[in-house]
């Protein structure tokens, strides 16, 4: 590996580290979505100040190459973000769910109340 590129691997995971504590600093990205790019941040960075240590766990693992490691690591990731991502959803889809249930009751009640106060006048 060259120096150019040790170099810049540590820019970049730094570079991910700090845009995803920022995010989380301006609450633009919550803590529990978070923890997964912190998760990549940081082993992105033990990586590129550590590379043979890439190298190690790929022969540990049984990696033919060490590129399938990182490749392999990165797939499993998105797929955690993904599956967070909708289980997310189905609690907010099921949450909007019951909010238009209720405005639905609130908006017959109203309806009721207006008639039962047009009939008295």
């Amino acid at each position: 590996m060259s120096t150019v590129q040790y170099i810049l691997g540590i820019i970049a995971s730094l570079l991910t580290l700090a845009v995803v504590v920022e995010m989380l600093r301006r609450r633009r990205l919550r803590e529990r979505h978070a923890i997964w790019w912190l998760v990549a941040g940081g082993l992105a960075f033990v990586i590129s100040v550590f590379p043979q240590s890439l190298e190690w766990a790929a022969g540990f693992l049984g990696f033919d190459a060490p590129i399938n490691l990182a490749f392999f690591a990165s797939l499993i990731l998105l797929f955690l973000v993904a599956l967070q991502h909708s289980a997310e959803l189905t609690k907010v889809e099921s949450h909007n769910r019951d909010l238009a249930e209720q405005l639905a009751l609130l908006e017959i009640r109203v309806r009721e109340l207006e008639t039962v106060k047009v009939r008295r006048k």
